[in-house]
């Protein structure tokens, strides 16, 4: 075989290998990656009965055709989740990012300027990867004194307004008054609260989807765009 046709085969495998790689990756699902604490990682819940698993299970079941990609932590800050952003973005790429943290710095307390640096950097480094951003909204007890429990509620409003993120208020709306849907410790959610974490959520995620849905299809019609 002379040198001209090997060069030539050569060529041809890389191509078609790159094409084939290509191919794949178009057709690989958008992501929606989560990026919380123990309330979206299922402390104290049997597997496959947290929030995000019954997200997925409903992505899933209505073939929205996204991927869920859990990568939350218990015991995780807004520090923690900021260094941890930038390979989660690199591995997995996502469409969107729900963003629930807060709650552990609340119970350090941490500086509330702190934490809201955190969150921004966080929703805007997801941002800059082109993810949507779903900003995740707590509260903490009354006993932290009036003008730390309001700025920290505040906090997720001004975060999501500042980095046009999508906002849930209050993750915990449907119940927080209600003692029996909370665990021993008094802070996390029970399995039968999780449906309704969901129903909180869900409202403000679909839009994002629907976006990232209309995007692909325009980009179809017009890889130009």
């Amino acid at each position: 075989m002379n040198l001209s046709l090997l060069l030539l085969r050569t060529l041809l495998t890389l191509t078609i290998g790159a094409a084939v790689a290509f191919n794949a990756a178009a057709q690989s699902p958008p992501v929606i990656l989560v990026l919380g604490d123990s309330l979206s990682a299922g402390y104290g819940l049997p597997q496959g009965k947290g929030w995000v698993d019954l997200l997925r299970g409903k992505i899933e079941a209505e073939r929205y055709g996204f991927k869920v990609v859990n990568a939350s932590v218990s015991g995780e800050t807004t520090l923690g989740g900021r260094n941890r952003l930038a390979p989660l973005l690199a591995t997995h790429k996502p469409a969107v990012v729900i963003v629930e943290l807060g709650a552990n710095d609340a119970l350090r307390g941490t500086d509330l300027a702190t934490t809201r640096a955190n969150l921004k950097a966080i929703a805007g480094a997801a941002r800059a990867a082109r993810a949507s951003v779903l900003i995740v909204g707590l509260r903490i007890p009354p006993n932290y004194g009036p003008d730390y429990t309001a700025g920290f509620h505040a906090l997720f409003a001004d975060v999501a307004k500042e980095t046009r993120s999508a906002l849930v208020p209050f993750m915990l709306a449907a119940f927080a008054e209600r003692r029996e849907m909370f665990q021993e410790d008094g802070l996390h959610p029970v399995a039968g609260a999780q449906p309704l974490i969901l129903d909180t959520i869900f409202p403000q995620l679909q839009p994002l989807l629907q976006r990232v849905k209309a995007r692909a299809a325009s980009l179809s019609a017009d890889p130009a765009a």
